[in-house]
């Protein structure tokens, strides 16, 4: 009897890219970016071909109990004094969670929920976050260096970004060498 096997896709833990399989990739650019950042001037200003991050995936089975796995690999960078950051969401079907690893660069996780609480928590190379059902996400790159985490959820999630329209309730930015961390009020 033959039994089949194959190699499955492998990440480079050093670098965050995989080495082999079905990838799907996609950039994010400055001008794909209209109202994500504090200074809408400073955001003009760039050049809106500019790549803040991409993200590649594995070309995994869509549906009920399926898995994507994917890397975001964000650049270092500022929009004024903002650092460079992802746009951010919520799952579209709210209940569904996520992690997220980290593999290289530093960072920090914005977590949000429905009532507007914020928290960070710091990425590095092997940490580990667990992002709860009914909580948004955004990462945002603090270093030198680019940031890359994987990511794990499931299929079913979606992306709900019009629930940000307003942003989050914290944002990020540099200061005397160091980050500042400012507390945004709506209405």
């Amino acid at each position: 009897m033959t039994i089949p096997f194959s190699t499955p896709p492998a990440v480079a833990w050093a670098s965050g890219f995989f080495s082999h399989g079905p990838l799907r990739c996609k950039s994010t650019t400055i001008a794909d970016l209209a109202g994500v950042f504090a200074s809408s001037d400073a955001w003009q200003k760039e050049d809106p071909a500019r790549i803040v991050y991409q993200v590649e995936m594995l070309d995994s089975l869509q549906g009920e109990g399926e898995l994507y796995v994917g890397v975001t690999h964000l650049y270092p960078g500022h929009i004024g004094h903002e650092f460079f950051m992802t746009r951010g969401h919520f799952h579209a079907r709210r209940e569904q969670g996520e992690v997220y690893f980290g593999l290289r660069g530093e960072g920090m996780l914005l977590l949000q929920t429905e009532q507007g609480q914020a928290r960070l928590e710091k990425v590095q190379p092997g940490s580990v976050h667990i992002i709860s059902a009914y909580t948004a996400h955004r990462l945002i790159n603090t270093g030198q260096t680019t940031l890359s985490a994987l990511a794990v959820w499931p299929a079913i999630a979606g992306h709900d970004y019009q629930a940000l329209k307003h942003g989050f309730a914290l944002r990020l930015f540099a200061k005397d060498g160091g980050v500042a961390v400012n507390e945004v009020r709506y209405g």
